[in-house]
């Protein structure tokens, strides 16, 4: 996953969030394939609030400083 981590962005991770959530409500995924859309869905979102922590701490860090 480091692989797909350095190629993502915030943007695409939303986009496949909205896609999973889609085959979700639409009952379009298989029951072999839930739990590893599940993981994956888990590891996006959690990948979406750190990626969140970081730019808010550095907007804080570039306000801090100019005052």
């Amino acid at each position: 996953m480091s692989e797909e981590k350095e190629n993502l962005t915030y943007e695409s991770a939303l986009e496949e969030l909205e896609s999973i959530q889609k085959k979700l409500e639409l009952e379009e995924v298989p029951i072999d394939q839930l739990s590893k859309l599940a993981k994956r869905a888990k590891f996006l979102v959690n990948w979406c609030k750190d990626k969140l922590k970081d730019i808010d701490k550095e907007l804080s860090e570039i306000f801090v400083e100019d005052q």
